[in-house]
């Protein structure tokens, strides 16, 4: 009788222990039921209705400019690049409208342009963006403007187009080719750099875009 009188004894405390475990489990808040990296071949519910334990989700960080939307390097990608004319003078001025750098190639040594050398070098892109393309104006003749959220860059007098309207060009594609077309007396890129500032575009120098550097991407 006294050995049944224990048992009794044991079970009612086992069942009050189990109980008193339920009862904290049910107060505890379940912040997630992520279970680590998702494995090879295995996908995130797209509805995220489904999970129902889920609290809460982390705000997506800042991460900084994207490197490929601010212009940088030459658009002519040649060690034998030479400037002539430079940035706010001669039909460049005033800067704040006409700023911008001439742009031609040195192709015999001489450290001086060569028009033979020049006549049809390609052009690139100097940053990510979408093109607007204007044919035989006045006075930049065959333009394009490649333009993100915060820079644009204009690429005048080309001999041919090789984008089309409304393109998302990358740093480094190929936007046309060298040529006169316009206000020119010899082929020559003319190359303008804007930023986006105070809700207007801002005229800025070229050179402070280390157009004599080589280019890294």
């Amino acid at each position: 009788m006294r050995n049944l009188s224990v048992l009794i004894m044991a079970v009612i405390t086992l069942l009050g222990f189990t109980l008193f475990q339920h009862m904290n489990r049910a107060e505890s808040r379940i912040l997630s039921t992520w279970r680590g990296p998702i494995s090879t071949g295995e996908t995130l519910a797209a509805n995220m209705s489904e999970v129902q334990t889920l609290t809460g989700m982390a705000e997506p960080q800042g991460r900084g400019l994207d490197a490929t939307l601010v212009p940088t390097g030459n658009p002519l990608r040649a060690a034998n690049t030479v400037m002539t004319q430079g940035y706010g003078v001669g039909t460049h001025a005033p800067a704040s409208v006409w700023g911008a750098i001439d742009l031609a190639i040195d192709g015999n040594g001489d450290g001086q342009a060569d028009p033979e050398g020049t006549w049809n070098h390609p052009v690139y892109a100097t940053h990510a963006g979408q093109v607007k393309i204007t044919l035989n104006s006045w006075p930049a003749g065959n333009h394009v403007w490649v333009t993100n959220q915060l820079y644009r860059t204009g690429y005048a007098h080309l001999a041919s187009i090789a984008v089309s309207d409304g393109q998302w060009v990358k740093p480094g594609d190929v936007i046309g080719y060298v040529g006169s077309t316009g206000m020119s007396s010899g082929p020559h890129l003319d190359y303008q750099v804007w930023v986006w500032q105070d809700n207007r575009w801002v005229n800025q120098n070229p050179l402070n875009y280390q157009v004599f550097e080589q280019p890294t991407r």
